[in-house]
């Protein structure tokens, strides 16, 4: 068997900071520390908040507005196991007419408080190998004028804590230190119990002195900060040599709370405002429940301990006790005020060493004695899982568990707090975790919903905003344009509860000096999109599907439909994963090699089109044929031109672009090019070979590769060598040259590119040295306009960058990296397979913070992705700095400077199909595109197709497989089809597409969320009809005035709706509604085929099993309900009509069909009925799951039960005797969540996940004697997935190409398992034979130890069977890690021919063994 790698939907993007001229290739902030903030996505773990540092120097490279932004940290997220850390980019308002291009179009919400657009965008993002528990930011304190960076602390785990900090040589995060508590040797922390509620807690100093962690619930670990001045190397010479040699984190020891008598602790923190750190606890004397509360309450207490930690002691200077038995967290208040917050779900209170007071929530709230009054809020409200951030150094915002904010006001004269405001704000999302980053900006990361980036503004009086902001911001759900709304679903909008349209909070204390009303303003910036948490899901076909696909084409008719969200943000998500364009034309063109389109512009009106740029349609196509070029004009409609145009139309065309600002179109063929004005030729130029070999028989060169940027193109002969034609803008006239580089030398060059480095800053600039640029580049460049071009080619030895000014060889910029990155020039020796670079791309896509990809084809068929990068080496330390880095580069002369500063990062690309590519096809697969449909990426063509989109600096890989193999692609843009592209397939058919708009393509698949406002259960497929559950809140919320104790309460109404999407990408539109009666709860919905006793014909019904949840004094009954659905073709309504319902003993918890007959779950039996066509009859029953059945498989007559306590049992159906015969079962107690039956071939194995985010996989073998005579089910695998998995659905595999060389094998009949999580991660299980197997796990076991891992963490530990304390035997090791064995493509072509050596087996063996697990199991 073996894992697929898990999806886990996270939402990510990348880039340095820059200013005005020098950059600073900063994540975590600039030279002058930018603290990061952070906070989470889908999990909820919770994340502190990091605290800000004196700025420097930044405040003078914003643009001044009316209040000052200040340096805007990183945000760090945290999604089950992946860790991302993102920039936020701050777009000014540029009111001033005068630099405006595009005319003031204010982005998503409005400009607010002199800020346009806030985006996120990616640094950098890494899987790790465990989950993260908690993070905190150790803030560098502002020592040494903050040159230091701020440090992440993850805890995992048992008791691991790794310190992460973040280096510029690498571009990435380098593992300081790590501190673990587990084995032998500190068993004694555990005190013998073996299962803990919660991971480590991690909590810092804001002044970053030291770090808390409390483990195993008892012990707290404080990790001491090094000093500024205990480093190992003096300070200088640590920041030239680019890498500080000193740790973060000096030394820990622990401190046994025990000893200190406090026993149950519920959360710390450490204070502001003390000169050492002091760390307040809350903790529980003695445990009291919600039935006891009348006699036993008010039982926590806070301790405030000062910690010591040069002396390692702990004095308590303060407590306070009679806290609630209901305070869960602590909130530290910053400085002036200082002091601690204590949050109970009915009550918050403030208490300092000086002063304390209380405010009171809702009528639960009591006070100590019973005596004295408590001060009340003027509304109810519920603090019971609240997450909460400061705003302002007295303003916290709090998200309650429904998504409302509220606003807590501290009202304080100096340093004491005299009372506590609490106000309401608008809704959101439902919240896992708030955290501000900077002064106006909160990220409200969402494990429930999708994260939002939200700017606040507070003014004093009345609010600075211009008046078409307010309907903006109160409701943020207004269509906006499809740009625009790519990013965002509309339902996670905040909205507005209030009336009015500002929210006001009033300080009117003893103290007068703060009456002035404050208001807030907020609004939402970016949002990353989440489909957690995945309760159900079914695979149904599109609405746009092609009947007659095969092979894997076929594929992406499907799609997954998803049941995600909770609550308010329930929606339902349809997920592709292959991306199916929406068709506007096609036509029958065989035998085409190669499309381009190209602009053109008059010289003319050259000036008044600049501005619409964008916009400016295609003037021309050409089509090359195997002989011969069309050219078709595209202003309007396709019309064939080629008679009337001077392009050469004799044979078939390598390239065409446009030069000089679009106003010329360049055409190169095999033996020469032509510039043309439209359809005029200007200039005709035949190619010579290259001027080495001018006589040995030259006729045979020909042009294989052409790059062009404009005025350059650069040409790679057939026989290695290179021309480069040089335009004049002014005459718009082009000659040929070779450079001198090039000239001397005798090697062959297997791929070159130019790149062209514009933009509003010019990005490669920023990596050569300063006095270069005073120099050089004003006299090289005419003017203003300076463009500065460059290329790279690869010889079969190394590469160079060549500058078109300066020709010279530049220093290498990838051998620096060698040991993070699979370099370019691959030291290219015998035993590499003779592995050569086929295409070489190199682009800046995106804004103008963007930095250059550089994309690579290998002639095996991988690719490879490079993202540049900013790392300033300072003079002295260069030549260190070479010989540390292992590469043996000869600095020569000056030249060798010029980009000492730019190095490339190896990024890692999701899995994605590959095809082998001979050397000898010259056409070129990558196409780069600036808009489709308001997109940009690359375009990879070939035999397995695919979309590179990018979106905030980070690449998103989607395939698309629908037509097969791709020749050609190029993108369009006309009249009919805006924004649109075209390309050719191998059968010879052209199509004119646009994307799908509806679907949000920034996500590991593309997806479509369609919102309902209600949490959605269940779901499942018939022809396009879904039918999901819905809970509604029905009865009287409670009103603010008329709050009696014998008031109204929610009651939860359910329903069952059936739902189908109007047109391919439309909303989805409800059919019809089945209603539940009150107090029922709509359990499980299923389509079932039953047998039709009377009519002897099979009937397709919807089955729903419900229960009555009426508290414990009643006894549970449930209902099943047959209906059958027709689908009228005049009605938009589906008629739905009630056939059969009956009340049974029991909820009616899982149903499926067997043979034709329903077999009903019904508490604690199973029972299966026949159909009469009126009513069920019982047929047979077995008393077999003791408690609840969670889930019922049925493979032929077999079945699969899952308990919710007592694990799996394994029943056979036997039709002659009429009777159900336990066959099995799993002896050991597992809290089953979901089962399912995986076959391969001819076994049948049962899987199971449980509540411990593992999964086993169980066979039946009653011949072997551990069975117990077959009473027993054998554990055949087991591994911990680390989420849950609430649902398995059974796929056929796809042949592979191994598959088909053997016919006949019995690889036909085999099936994977896709699951869904809570964590919204999407996962595949896929059975393996036993070669691949035994190579795949042999490699897995070299892995562990050859790749560095992040944060130190071992994969093995993390995949161990979780028992969670209880006794387990441990099964067979036969799952493989597909995320553990995707880390072989990342490491060095060295590394990964010596892997691959020592496990005897090749490299070109273990690609193609992984690229058939991703073939097999690409089901969308």
């Amino acid at each position: 068997m073996s894992g697929i790698s898990m999806l886990t939907n996270v939402d990510l993007h990348c880039q340095d900071i820059f200013t005005n001229n020098e950059s600073f290739g900063g994540v975590f902030g600039t030279c002058c520390t930018a603290p990061p903030a952070l906070s989470p996505i889908p999990p909820p773990i919770s994340l502190p908040e990091f605290p800000r540092a004196p700025a420097d120097d930044l405040d003078s490279d914003w643009p001044t507005s009316t209040q000052s932004i200040g340096p805007i940290p990183n945000l760090i997220t945290a999604a089950a196991n992946v860790l991302e850390i993102y920039t936020v980019r701050v777009q000014e308002d540029s009111s001033s007419p005068v630099d405006s291009k595009n005319p003031a179009e204010p982005k998503r919400g409005g400009v607010l408080a002199g800020i346009s657009e806030a985006s996120l965008e990616l640094v950098c993002h890494y899987r790790l190998h465990g989950n993260v528990e908690s993070l905190g930011v150790l803030s560098c304190g502002g020592v040494d004028g903050g040159r230091k960076r701020d440090a992440i602390i993850l805890t995992f785990q048992d008791a691991k804590i790794s310190v992460l900090e973040f280096d510029d040589s690498i571009h990435g995060l380098r593992t300081s230190s790590m501190h673990c508590f587990e084995g032998p040797d500190w068993l004694h922390l555990k005190r013998g119990r073996e299962c803990f509620a919660r991971g480590p807690l991690v909590k810092v100093d804001p002044q970053g002195r030291c770090a808390g962690a409390l483990v195993y619930g008892q012990q707290m670990i404080i990790l001491k900060a090094a000093e500024a001045s205990s480093g190992l190397v003096s300070e200088d010479n640590a920041l030239s040599s680019g890498a500080t040699v000193a740790s973060r984190i000096e030394s820990s020891y622990i401190i046994g709370l025990r000893d200190l008598d406090m026993k149950h602790v519920k959360d710390f923190i450490f204070i502001h405002g003390y000169i050492e750190p002091v760390m307040v606890i809350l903790h529980e004397r003695e445990l009291t429940w919600a039935g006891r509360v009348s006699w036993k309450h008010h039982t926590c207490t806070i301790s405030a301990l000062s910690i010591s930690t040069t002396l390692k002691q702990h004095p308590l200077i303060w407590s306070s006790t009679n806290l609630p038995h209901d305070a869960y967290k602590l909130l530290a208040v910053p400085s002036p005020i200082g002091g601690v917050l204590i949050i109970g779900a009915n009550t918050i209170h403030y208490h300092s060493q000086s002063a304390s007071c209380v405010l009171a929530l809702n009528n639960f709230a009591v006070p100590v004695g019973g005596s004295q009054e408590m001060p009340r809020s003027g509304f109810t409200v519920e603090l019971d899982a609240a997450n909460a951030a400061w705003l302002t150094n007295d303003v916290a915002m709090f998200s309650t568990k429904t998504g409302e904010l509220l606003l807590l006001t501290l009202v304080y004269d100096g340093r004491i707090v005299q009372r506590l405001d609490l106000s309401k704000s608008r809704a959101s999302v439902l919240t896992s975790e708030i955290t501000t980053i900077g002064n106006s900006l909160f990220f409200l990361g969402s494990s429930l919903g999708d994260s939002l980036l939200v700017q606040y503004n507070s003014g004093v009086g009345a609010p600075t905003v211009t008046p078409g902001v307010k309907e903006e911001v109160g409701d943020i759900e207004s269509d906006a344009p499809f740009a625009k709304r790519l990013r965002r679903s509309s339902s996670d909008a905040l909205q507005d509860i209030v009336s009015g349209e500002e929210l006001s909070l009033y300080g009117t204390g003893p103290n007068n000096s703060q009456t002035a009303q404050k208001t807030f303003t907020f609004a939402v910036r970016d949002s990353l999109v989440n489909v957690g948490p995945l309760k159900d899901f079914s695979q149904g076909l599109r609405i746009n599907a092609d009947p007659n696909a095969t092979g894997i084409a076929k594929q992406s008719n499907y799609e997954l439909v998803c049941c995600s969200g909770h609550g308010k943000n329930g929606s339902l998500s349809v997920l592709q994963q292959s991306i199916r364009p929406e068709t506007i034309t096609q036509e029958s063109l065989p035998g085409c090699k190669g499309i381009w389109t190209v602009y053109h512009k008059n010289s003319r009106s050259d000036s008044l089109k600049m501005a619409a740029d964008e916009d400016e349609y295609h003037a021309y196509l050409i089509i090359s044929l195997e002989n011969r070029t069309m050219v078709l004009q595209t202003a309007n409609n396709l019309e064939e031109v080629t008679e009337n145009v001077d392009y050469y139309v004799q044979g078939s065309t390598v390239a065409a672009g446009n030069l000089f600002g679009r106003r010329r179109v360049i055409q190169v063929f095999a033996h020469g090019a032509r510039i043309l004005d439209g359809g005029f030729m200007t200039q005709d130029l035949p190619f010579k070979s290259s001027y080495l070999e001018a006589g040995a028989g030259s006729e045979g060169t020909i042009v294989s590769s052409v790059s062009i940027a404009d005025p350059y193109v650069l040409l790679r002969m057939s026989d290695g060598s290179i021309q480069l034609l040089v335009g004049d803008p002014s005459a718009c006239s082009v000659s040929i040259t070779i450079p001198p580089v090039f000239e001397s030398s005798k090697k062959l060059v297997s791929a070159c590119t130019l790149y062209h480095d514009k933009g509003p800053e010019p990005w490669l600039r920023k990596t050569s040295t300063d006095a270069w640029l005073s120099t050089g580049m004003g006299e090289a460049v005419d003017g203003s306009d300076a463009v500065f071009s460059q290329w790279i080619s690869l010889y079969p030895g190394k590469t160079h960058i060549v500058d078109t000014f300066f020709h010279g060889p530049a220093n290498n910029p990838v051998k620096p990296m060698k040991k993070e990155s699979e370099d370019v020039g691959h030291g290219r020796n015998e035993n590499s397979q003779s592995i050569k670079v086929v295409e070489l791309a190199m682009q800046r896509l995106g804004a103008q913070h963007s930095r250059p990809f550089l994309f690579g084809i290998l002639s095996d068929g991988t690719i490879l992705c490079y993202h540049a990068y900013v790392y300033e080496v300072s003079e002295n330390a260069s030549k260190v700095d070479n010989v540390s880095s292992q590469s043996s580069i000869n600095l020569s002369g000056i030249n060798a400077s010029r980009l000492r500063n730019l190095r490339f990062v190896r990024v890692p690309l999701d899995a994605y199909a590959k095809e082998e590519t001979s050397s000898e096809t010259s056409s070129q697969r990558i196409t780069m595109f600036k808009n489709v449909g308001g997109l940009q990426g690359l375009f990879f063509s070939g035999s397995c197709p695919a979309w590179f989109m990018m979106f905030r600096e980070r690449l998103r890989i989607h395939p698309q497989v629908c037509d097969g193999p791709i020749v050609a692609f190029t993108v369009l843009h006309n009249v009919n089809c805006n924004h649109g592209f075209i390309y050719v397939t191998l059968q010879g058919a052209l199509k004119i597409c646009q994307l799908p708009s509806s679907l949000s393509y920034d996500n590991y698949w593309p997806v479509q969320k369609i919102s309902l406002k209600v949490s959605v259960p269940v779901l499942k497929p018939l022809n396009q009809v879904i039918l999901s559950l819905i809970d509604q809140e029905a009865g009287n919320q409670f009103e603010h005035d008329n709050m009696i104790f014998e008031g109204t309460y929610p009651v939860e109404e359910f329903e069952v709706r059936i739902m189908e999407p109007e047109k391919s990408s439309g909303p989805w539109q409800t059919r019809a509604t089945i209603p539940m009666q009150s107090s029922e709860n709509a359990l499980t919905v299923r389509v079932v085929t039953l047998f039709n006793t009377t009519t002897q014909g099979n009937e397709t019904l919807l089955a729903i099993g419900t229960a009555y949840v009426q508290g414990e004094d009643v006894a549970a009954r449930g209902r099943v309900l047959l209906y059958s659905v027709e689908k009228s073709s005049d009605n938009a309504q589906a008629s739905v009509t009630e056939v059969y319902s009956k009340e049974l003993k029991g909820a009616i918890s899982a149903l499926a069909s067997l043979q034709g007959h329903l077999l009903i779950a019904s508490g604690p039996k199973i029972i299966l009925h026949k159909w009469t066509g009126t009513e069920l009859n019982g047929v047979a029953f077995y008393d077999v799951p003791p408690l609840y059945v969670v889930s019922l498989n049925i493979v032929k007559n077999f079945i699969l039960v899952g308990d919710i306590h007592k694990s799996i049992y394994f029943l056979s159906w036997k039709e002659q005797g009429s009777q159900l015969n336990l066959l099995a079962k799993d002896f050991g107690s597992l809290d089953c969540l979901a089962t399912e039956f995986l076959i391969d071939g001819s076994t049948l194995s049962l899987t199971v996940s449980d509540d411990q985010k593992n999964v086993q996989i169980f066979y039946y073998a009653p011949k072997i004697s551990e069975s117990w005579k077959g009473q027993k089910l054998l554990s055949r695998a087991e591994f911990h997935v680390g989420a849950h998995i609430t649902k398995f659905l059974r796929l056929q595999l796809l042949p592979t190409s191994s598959d088909r060389t053997a016919p006949g094998s019995d690889k036909t009949n085999r099936f994977g398992l896709l699951f869904g999580t809570l964590d919204g991660s999407i996962g595949c299980i896929a059975p393996l034979d036993e070669l691949t197997f035994r190579r795949l796990q042999s490699l897995q076991k070299k892995l562990v130890d050859a790749v560095p891992h992040v944060a130190g963490l071992n994969p093995r530990s993390f995949r161990h069977f979780h028992s969670n304390g209880k006794a387990h035997r441990p099964g067979p090791d036969s799952i493989v890690d597909c995320e553990l064995l995707s880390q072989y493509e990342m490491l060095s072509l060295e590394e990964q021919l010596g892997i691959a050596h020592q496990i005897g087996t090749t490299r070109k063996q273990i690609m193609s063994s992984l690229n058939d697990l991703t073939l097999g199991t690409s089901f969308l």
